[in-house]
């Protein structure tokens, strides 16, 4: 991460104070696992700060003491997600073939649809625009802030400037999140033929713009 990303981010952090104690990131952990779990079961709408506080085991005024309101705690999951997804992708980038788009749409459409299926409460706020298109980063849009990460990635390991990579993986952000909103409406597990026609639209899309 660059020192303007960390900056920025250091800027967006919903948290009121950050955990000094490995006791107290613990606690902040626990806070996520427990908001996430009932966004699991009753999504955001139901969710609170009481239900939040009792599930994770503290006190209400220990969670507002890291967190002003569901919104920030909300916030601060997804942004684990966020963190978490591009991991997986950056891991699974450095063992394929760039060459081949095919592969690494492949790649990363499938780390969305695993933790989509695995990960508690992703189903219901995915990357947070359930709770507001802006919740990742007051200046950018929460795909805004997805495609960059991802042109960040793919241009450390293709011969592309991020100028020529933004767009079209922006066009690709959009267009799979649709598709796959679509996907997950017509099957709760992903229709895998919805599933099988996104990886096509946005394989041809990219071997379109970047060659086979």
């Amino acid at each position: 991460m660059s020192d303007k990303q960390a900056a920025t981010q250091a800027e967006t952090t919903p948290l009121r104070r950050q955990p000094v104690q490995q006791r107290s990131a613990k606690r902040v952990e626990r806070m996520l696992d427990a908001s996430a779990e009932l966004l699991e079961e009753m999504g955001y709408e139901a969710l609170t700060t009481t239900l939040i506080a009792k599930r994770a085991g503290v006190a209400v005024g220990s969670l507002y003491q890291f967190f002003p309101d569901k919104r920030a705690v909300v916030q601060a999951l997804t942004q684990r997600n966020l963190e978490r997804f591009v991991a997986a992708v950056s891991e699974r980038l450095s063992t394929l073939d760039h060459r081949h788009w095919w592969d690494v749409v492949d790649s990363l459409l499938d780390i969305y649809l695993q933790m989509h299926r695995e990960v508690p409460g992703f189903s219901k706020v995915h990357f947070g625009d359930v709770v507001d298109l802006r919740l990742l980063d007051d200046q950018r849009t929460n795909n805004r802030v997805i495609t960059d990460s991802l042109a960040n990635l793919v241009t450390r390991h293709v011969d592309l400037s991020p100028e020529e990579v933004t767009l079209p993986i922006s066009i690709a952000v959009e267009a799979a999140d649709g598709l796959l909103n679509f996907a997950f409406r017509v099957d709760p597990q992903g229709d895998p033929e919805v599933v099988t026609e996104t990886k096509a639209l946005i394989k041809g899309y990219l071997a379109s713009r970047f060659g086979e």
